[in-house]
């Protein structure tokens, strides 16, 4: 897809498995596993989808997915798999090595989200995949990072996202920033403090990269709401600024987490809520 200067597309870095009722929340599950059914352990199953742009003087990664060299009961538990490719192998298809991307924006820091953005030595430990990035990082995110809170430590792995900040390549963001004409981080903070949506728009075609403000298509209805949300009423709040002008303006939402929607577009319904109106299996 086309926007402005930048071409727009996905890529997969494998899938994952989390409980369907933390992803849902207070929805019950007769409900979520109409659009989301669950394995035997109560599972859903989650892509790993990530945004890549892609213009004359640069090579953006939007997330960078789980990653790999996960303990195997870490692994296990979360269903980590890369049955269909990692960030690695997407890009080799496209033709891209690592060295050649020039920007990563990392949504927020959990582990699902940055996992991807390193690799290993042969001694385990762990140096930026991306060697001659800017990592786009709200520096909110990044202190609460440092510091969860006891609900949600188990979700940051400093081995994941601290080597960035070592060899200086994090670029730090408060508030919304625009990276280009068509391209704006915007920060939201019902999920966590400080996470970042992309929004990518030349006036006529606009994309929105949801992150985990709506990660899949069953979430898109207001009350469809994590019950990982730190801050649950302000994720609504976010929930009514996005949904109306997507409805309106046709925007296409994409989804990181949706393992069988890769975005579609939506509607205001009569019941003054939103649903889904076309979905769409690749941009």
């Amino acid at each position: 897809m086309k926007i402005g200067n930048f071409n727009v597309t996905t890529l997969e870095t494998g899938t994952l498995g989390i409980d369907g009722g933390a992803m849902f929340g207070v929805v019950p599950k007769p409900l979520w596993t109409r659009t989301n059914p669950a394995d035997e352990q109560n599972r859903i199953t989650l892509s790993g989808r990530v945004l890549f742009l892609e213009n004359e003087n640069q090579k953006i990664i939007v997330d960078t997915g789980t990653g790999v060299g996960w303990k195997e009961k870490f692994a296990n538990i979360f269903r980590i798999e890369h049955s269909s490719g990692s960030l690695y192998d997407s890009l080799a298809k496209r033709g891209i090595k690592p060295e050649e991307i020039t920007d990563v924006i990392i949504t927020h820091l959990h582990f699902d989200h940055i996992g991807g953005a390193v690799n290993f030595d042969e001694d385990g430990n762990t140096y930026p995949a991306f060697p001659n990035a800017k990592y786009h990082v709200n520096k909110k995110q990044f202190d609460w990072a440092k510091n969860p809170s006891r609900r949600d430590r188990a979700s940051y792995f400093e081995n994941r996202f601290m080597p960035m900040y070592e060899t200086g390549q994090y670029v730090f963001h408060e508030g919304d920033t625009q990276l280009a004409d068509e391209l704006e981080i915007i920060e939201i903070n019902g999920h966590t403090p400080g996470q970042q949506l992309v929004k990518v728009s030349d006036g006529e075609n606009t994309i929105l990269y949801c992150a985990d403000l709506i990660p899949t298509a069953g979430h898109v209805p207001l009350p469809f709401i994590m019950g990982f949300d730190l801050f649950p009423l302000t994720t609504l709040v976010e929930k009514l600024k996005f949904l109306p002008k997507a409805a309106e303006e046709n925007w296409l939402l994409v989804f990181e987490h949706d393992p069988e929607n890769v975005a579609v577009t939506v509607r205001h319904t009569e019941k003054d809520d939103y649903a889904v109106d076309k979905r769409f299996l690749e941009i």
